[in-house]
Order: structure tokens, then sequence, then C-alpha cells
């Protein structure tokens, strides 16, 4: 890979999508999570040695000290992708994105062309949705629910899980694009850094004196959304919700306080950690929507260190990791792991960057 150095010109002009492109062969796009989950490879890379280490994911307790926090994500995955027939007898498919009140949800539609506003879709015979409006610039619709019973059981009985369209092939089991600790249903995708841990393995990390935390973010649009305008400055993040509780908000405030390390598990608790620092950098306790975008030259306020998988080219994920140790060091890094075949994207293998 060879990584374009920018130039003092381009950086008074900001960032363009392509400065984050990287090629990766298809065979190292992961189809099926390890097993065990935290058999999965870790890159461990030192900010300020520059060290890069190739261990397992389990080996992660080297480089994990008492007074540690480690700061998870406890979303759960909805069964959200939905398909429904109009009065022609045309299929649409759904994918419920975020929840607005007790019937309505922002969504998107396939074929979009074809989603009229004022159109009814029939799911099955406990669900039907109107659609009721639609916004231009993402092209999600606001559709209307109408259910007989509760949704979340319609949901669980005729929804599919919702994985991204590079994994081809099906899962024997949807609990494997669940993490171990989630526990509150909303997400339209998981947070694919949390995938590697077990249960044995968090028991193991609290033995050694590290503090876990959980936060909520439910992952939708604003994750997951492409990048399509050239200049990454231009591009606006989809709103998503989050909750940190007092305690949690407590918690790292106090280690922020005693100079201990905050490690936030994936890229969904990076951003709702930050989006909750106050000026003071203090995490404010809440429940919001954030539509923080992080790229470089971003200034992070509470995380020190992050545990991330590998991200698409030209993703706002990975140009959040990029604020966070540099685009030329990411690419290099991200160089280094398609040369020893690592696996990449949501089953793939890790970073932790510490």
């Amino acid at each position: 890979m060879i990584v374009k150095k920018m130039t003092d010109n381009q950086n008074c002009l900001g960032l363009k999508k392509e400065d984050f492109f990287y090629f990766l062969p298809n065979e190292q796009i992961a189809q099926t999570p390890a097993e065990p989950r935290d058999s999965s490879r870790l890159l461990v890379y030192d900010k300020e040695t520059h060290e890069v280490q190739h261990v397992i994911f389990s080996d992660i307790l080297t480089w994990l000290k008492k007074g540690d926090v480690l700061v998870i994500n406890n979303t759960r995955v909805m069964p959200s992708r939905l398909f429904a027939f109009d009065a022609k007898g045309r299929r649409f498919e759904i994918l419920l994105l975020k929840r607005l009140n007790y019937t309505d949800w922002e969504a998107l539609l396939k074929p979009a062309r074809k989603a009229k506003i004022g159109q009814t879709l029939i799911v099955n015979e406990s669900l039907s949705v109107s659609i009721q409006g639609i916004e231009p610039e993402t092209g999600i619709r606001r559709i209307s629910c109408n259910f007989e019973g509760v949704f979340e059981n319609i949901l669980s009985k005729f929804g599919e899980m919702p994985l991204p369209p590079y994994i081809t092939q099906k899962l024997d089991n949807t609990e494997k694009y669940q993490t171990v600790y989630s526990k509150t249903l909303g997400s339209s995708a998981a947070p694919t850094a949390g995938l590697h841990f077990t249960k044995e393995l968090l028991t193991k990390i609290k033995n050694q004196g590290v503090e876990i935390v959980e936060i909520l973010l439910h992952v939708g649009l604003g994750t997951f959304r492409p990048v399509k305008v050239s200049h990454i400055a231009k591009h606006v993040m989809h709103s998503e919700y989050y909750e940190i509780s007092k305690e949690a908000a407590h918690s790292i405030n106090i280690a922020k306080s005693e100079g201990r390390r905050i490690i936030a598990v994936g890229t969904t608790s990076v951003r709702a950690l930050e989006a909750a620092a106050n000026v003071n950098k203090e995490v404010m306790y809440g429940v919001r929507d954030t539509d923080i975008f992080i790229y470089p030259p971003y200034q992070f306020k509470i995380v020190d260190s992050m545990i991330t998988n590998f991200h698409l080219p030209e993703s706002t994920l990975l140009m959040l990791v990029s604020a966070f140790i540099g685009r030329e060091k990411t690419l290099e890094l991200y160089d280094i792991a398609i040369k020893n075949k690592y696996r990449f994207f949501s089953f793939g293998d890790a970073m932790f960057l510490k």
C-alpha cells in the first residue's frame, strides 16, 4: 500500500474521502466469527513507542492493568429487516433504523424509487406500515407501524438479522451477531469490537482489577452510512440515540481525575463518550442523540485507548481511528494487517490502540 502524504495546501483545504482508501483482497473479508470469540487475532499498537505486536485477542489481559476502565456498549441488535408488499404485489425491503415513538420509525426502503409517501405496505396479518415522509438528502423514510400485539414479539417472529452486505453466508445462530453483554434492543448493526469478548474473558478482566462500565448507543445509519461527498468535512452524520447513566459517568470521571486509562470498546463507545464530554473534559450523564463526526484533527477529550475492528475503506469509522492515531499510521497498520492475513470487518480481527 502506498500512503499518500498530505501537502500543506491539502491540509488547509481539508481531507478528502479518497485519502482514506485502501485495497483489501476479498478473501480477507470475514464471513463467519471466530470460534471461540476470543481466539480472533489482535494487532496491538503502542502510540508512544510505535511498537506493533501480533497476538490472540484473549492475550489482551497482558496490556490491561488494575485501575483501567473498560467502557462497553450494551446495545442489542434488532431483527430489523422486514419484507413487505404493496397493493400491486411488489416486494419491498424495510430496514428499521431508529424508533421515534410507539408507532413511528426512521427506516430505509428498497426499491427506494417505488416507495411513495402515503403508500401502505403489508408485512403480514399482524403488521403493516404506512410511509409518512422522506428526508431527501439521506433517503430515510418516516414510517408508521400499524400492528396488533407486542411490536417486539412481531419483530422477533418476522424480522431478520440485518447482516452487512459483504457477509454473504447466513448465520446458523443469530446470537453470534450479538455481544455476550448485549441488553437493550435497538441497534440496526452490532458494535462489532465487542464481539471478541467471552463471558470468561470478561471475568478474568474484572479479576485483574479492571473496572467495566456499561453505556448504550444504538447503532444506526450514522455508523454505517457511507461518505458520499468528496471533502469529508461536508459529510453530515445521521443522529444516533445514546444513554450514559449517572453511575457510569461518575466512574469515568473519577478515573480521569486520577489519571487512570479510559479504554473504549468500539467506535460506538468512543462516539458516545466524546459526544457526552463537556469543556472540562468530563462525561455528562443523560439520554441524548448525537451526530458527532470524529475525523482528523479531532482532539479526544475522554478516550485514552481503543479496541476496534478493521473498517471499510473511506468509512467514517476509519476516519475516527485516523483521528486517534493519525491517518498515515492507520493506513500503515492496515497495510501490515493485510500482509499478515488478518480478517477484516464485522466478523474480523481487532486492534488494540493503547
